[in-house]
Order: C-alpha cells, then structure tokens, then sequence
C-alpha cells in the first residue's frame, strides 16, 4: 500500500491532463488521416487537373482571343460570344454572375444555419477557407498571366532553330524560366504564394487551437468555396461591364446607337418575372382558401404573360449572331427530342420482355446489346450505304417494292413534316421539323442505345421485390396498374440517370452525326458539336470555336440543373 496522499486538486489536475491529451492526440490523429488522403488523392487529382480542368481554363482564355490559324490571338474580350449569340451575350453574362452570387449566398446562409443549429462558431476556420480561397483565385489569376508567354515558347523555340541551335529540350528549359522570370509574371505568382502561405499557416493554426469538431472540413471547404464563387462573380459583372463599355465607346465612334443597355434591362426583367410566375404557381397548391389559391394563380399568370412579352426582346437581341450556332442548336433539339423518346419506349418494352422467363432471353440481350458496342464510325458507314441517295440503295429498293417514291435521305434538306405536308404548304424554319437527312441520323442514335437503355433497365427491373407485385396482385391490380403504380415508380431513378445520360449525350454528340453528314443536306444535319468542329478545323478561328464549346458547356449544365430539379421532386427511391 502506496503512502502517497494524492488530494482532490490532483486528480482533477490529471484527469484534465489526460483529456487534453486524448484531444490532441484525436486531433493529431485527424491531421496525419486528412494528410494521407489527400496525399492518396494527389494523383487522381493531377491527373484531373491535367486532363479537365486545365483544358477547360485554356477553353475560357481561348474564348477571349481573335484571330485565323492563331492559337495566341489578340485579344477581343467577350467579342466571339457576341459574334455567337449576339447582344444576348451581355444577358448571359450578367446573369452568370447572378447564379455564382446566388450559389455563394445560399452556401453561406446554410453554414451559418448549420453551425446555429450546433451551437459552435465557423468563423475563426472560415477565415482560414477565405483566405485559402482567395490564394486559389490568386493562382487562377496567375496562369491566365503566364499561359500567353507560356504559348509563346513555340514560337522562341522555332526561331532559336532557325539560327542554327538543335539542342530542344536546353531550348525549352531557357524559354521556360525567360517566361516565368517576366516581371509581370513572377510579381502575381509571389503574391499568390504568400497568401497560400498565410493561409496554410492559418488553417494549421486554427485546427490545432479549436476544440475538435467533425464539421471543421465542412466549414473550410464551404468558406473556400464561397469565396471562389463570390469572386467568379464579381469578376464576371466586371467582365461583362467592360465589354459594354466599349461597345458603346465603339459605337460612339462610328456615330451609332445601341440598345444594349435596355435589352439587358428588358430580357431581365422578364425572367425575373418568370421566376416569381414559378414562384406563385408553386405555392398555389398550398394554399387551403381557394379564393387565394385562384388569386395566386391568377396573379401567376399575369406574371407569365408580362415575362413572354419582355422575353419577347430576345430574339432581337440573338438577331445579330451566327446562323449556324442557333441552327446547329435547333437541330441538335431536333436530334435530342426525336431520339430519347424511342430509344425510352423501345428499350423498357424489350427490357420488359425479356425479363420475362422465355427461353433464349440470354442471347437475346447479347443480340441487342451489339449495335452499342459496334465501332460508331464503322456503323454509319453502313447507314450511309443503306440510306443513299441511289434508287438501287437498299432503303429506296424497299420503298420500290411497296410501290412508293425513293427519297434523297443523306442528301435530303427538306424538313420531315414539310415532306408530310406537301409543297403546297410553306411552314416556318422551327415547325418544319428536322430534316429527313437528320432523321436518318436519329434512327442510328436509336438503333445504337437501344441495347445500351435496355441493360440499364433489365438492372433497374431486376431491384425491385416481387413481393410487390404479389401484393398488388392480391388487391387486383392487372399488368398495366402493376406497371404503372410499381414498375415506373421504382423505375423512376434508372429512367432519371438514363435521361440525364442521354440528354449530355445527344448534345456532345458528334461521331456518327460526322459521317452521315452530308454536302447536299446544306447543313441541316449539323448538330452543335459539329458546328463547333468546322469552327475549328475549317474556318480554323480557335478562340470563336472555344467560346462555342464554352457555350455548349453552359448548355449542357443548364439542362443538367433542369433535370435535376424535375427529378427531385418525382424519383422515388423506395
């Protein structure tokens, strides 16, 4: 027995000890696992950085350069978006700085809700994710910098060669470090790394001397993020501020008059009436009085009315672009509402089929599953055979066996309903339906993902319990209650990755639409992408072909928000 008299103040002395030290061994602990994820993620993350986000950030340069067979033209601001979309590119401008504000306000409203809701204090980390972000778009500022003397090195080193000096790689090297020692160059990148600095020592700084919490990486990265997004906003409504300035300053010049100014004004004010039209027509059905439900109704549709006819500016605004982007859009609509739609109804009707019990269903699936797998190029080159133009093709000697006309179809630029219609009725552009070249190209999409949808719908069907279907049995349900109260329900987050994979791919499609293009169609079986190719490859105008891709990327993401909002309220995951 121990004779040391160990007194109240003691243990509580060491047992304080002892949970400091089990925290700082807990926040020890955490630091050495972020360290080791991250460093396990630095890989992906250069790979990442190399093969996506560097492209798409020398996208963005590019799309503010000018000029023919020059990847370093001269600079024009935002001059290929409005030579692409016309005066709407100033809307689209400052209404993309509207979304980033938006999304760094709704990010910061939801930190702060969430750190009330646990009592604690996100700003002392928050600082840290502020300082963090601002050090990224001080790096981002840097590489927009260094990339034009970075692109010129090509240039030094074809006119070093020229001189006699054979050795590349010292070349490069030279070059390189002449490059980054420019003092417009190294000045920017100095600052950027002094505030990473600042705040990395910030960030350790905080975490060691904060009590631990499992939402600290939540709050950084939140902050960081807020940041970025508040910044890309503000340079953004800068940007585009400047590019009207000097249009009207240009326009001054030439003793001309614009109307940017109430364009934007006009086509903005539609949409925000569009948005509280949504707004009110939303929160009609929560009303329990029907006398406001019907004023709020109402209301919304006034609302909808005001919004079409100030929306109504925008085709004067896009009036002033190229005819090829918007009907290259157009008929890329086209591509996307005439194929997604079959390829949906033919895929779950096989799909249902063969999940049934029949024999054979196995070689089946291999048999549809083909064309999806079939080299594209290869595949379109048969189409081309079998829908020519020749009265021998094998698509015209079918309609000759039915006693029907042959048709140009590759070579046919006449619209689809047009064709129906007759030569006596005159439609519009946009009514006149895709051509019957495109609907030979739509007919390939469908052949070619149909086998695709109907794996991925095999797999979904496969998921749901049969015991639902034995319950809806017993309660009398027939095949086409049980389809449509159990099977589409369940079905809904397959058909929902299906139509967001669809609707990006119909888009950026581009391979067989090439092929299956053809001179005679005059140019209404160009889709977008392939717009943009001819942009780049014909015209060879490389920074007007990055801002249409820049533009189709826009696109791309706004459908994609779309269908995100449309599905949250309709998937049902069980």
């Amino acid at each position: 027995m121990s004779d040391t008299v160990v007194t109240p103040g003691a243990k509580e002395t060491t047992a304080t000890g002892a949970r400091e030290g089990k925290a700082i061994s807990r926040r020890a602990r955490a630091i050495r696992e972020s360290a080791l994820a991250y460093l396990f993620l630095l890989p992906a993350f250069l790979i990442i950085f190399t093969f996506g986000i560097f492209p798409l950030a020398f996208s963005a340069y590019e799309s503010t350069l000018r000029g023919l067979n020059r990847i370093v033209g001269t600079y024009d601001g935002i001059g290929n978006y409005v030579r692409a979309v016309g005066d709407l590119a100033y809307v689209l401008g400052f209404w993309l700085a509207i979304v980033f504000l938006y999304l760094a306000i709704r990010e910061m409203v939801g930190l702060l809700r969430e750190a009330r809701l646990h009592s604690e204090n996100p700003w002392p980390i928050g600082i840290a994710g502020i300082v963090m972000g601002a050090a990224f778009a001080l790096f981002l500022r840097f590489f927009f910098i260094f990339l034009p003397h970075l692109l010129g090195i090509a240039d030094h080193m074809r006119a070093a060669q020229q001189q006699g000096e054979t050795d590349t790689g010292a070349l490069f090297r030279r070059f390189l470090g002449e490059a980054f020692g420019l003092p417009e160059v190294i000045g920017p990148f100095y600052v950027a790394l002094a505030v990473l600095l600042v705040g990395a020592l910030l960030t350790t700084f905080v975490i060691r001397s904060r009590p631990y919490s499992p939402r600290t990486n939540r709050y950084f990265g939140g902050f960081f993020q807020f940041t970025v997004l508040t910044l890309a906003a503000l340079f953004l409504a800068w940007f585009t501020w400047t590019a009207v300035r000097d249009a009207y300053a240009a326009a001054l010049e030439d003793g001309e008059e614009l109307a940017l100014w109430s364009q934007i004004v006009t086509i903005s004010a539609g949409l925000v009436l569009l948005a509280l039209s949504w707004f009110l027509w939303r929160s009609a059905n929560q009303r329990d009085n029907n006398l406001s439900m019907l004023w709020r109704l109402g209301a919304a549709a006034m609302l909808m009315i005001g919004a079409w006819l100030l929306i109504g500016e925008v085709p004067r605004a896009a009036a002033s672009g190229d005819d090829d982007w918007w009907y290259g859009l157009l008929v890329t609509v086209y591509y996307s509402a005439g194929s997604i739609p079959f390829q949906f109804a033919i895929s779950l009707m096989l799909a249902s089929f063969l999940f049934q019990n029949i024999k054979g269903r196995g070689f089946f699936r291999m048999i549809y599953f083909l064309p999806y797998i079939t080299p594209t190029v290869g595949a379109a080159a048969v189409f081309r055979v079998i829908f020519s133009a020749r009265s021998s093709a094998p698509m015209n000697s079918l309609l000759d066996l039915l006693g029907m006309q042959p048709l140009g179809w590759l070579n046919e630029p006449t619209g689809i309903f047009q064709l129906i219609a007759g030569s006596s009725v005159t439609l519009p552009t946009w009514a006149a339906g895709p051509s019957l070249s495109m609907v030979v190209i739509i007919i390939f999409g469908i052949w070619s993902y149909v086998g695709f949808n109907t794996v991925i719908f095999l797999a979904g069907l496969g998921a749901i319990p049969s015991s639902l279907y034995e319950a809806a049995s017993i309660d009398g349900a027939g095949r086409w209650a049980q389809f449509r109260h159990v099977t589409l329900p369940l079905l809904s987050p397959t058909i929902y990755f299906l139509t967001l994979y669809a609707v990006i791919g119909t888009f950026k499609a581009f391979n067989h639409i090439y092929v299956l293009r053809s001179p005679a169609a005059l140019g209404t079986a160009d889709t977008v992408s392939v717009v943009i190719f001819d942009a780049m490859k014909r015209d060879t105008r490389y920074g007007y072909a990055a801002a249409l891709a820049i533009l189709l990327l826009i696109i791309v993401m706004g459908l994609t928000v779309i269908n995100n909002r449309i599905a949250s309220k309709r998937v049902f995951y069980g």
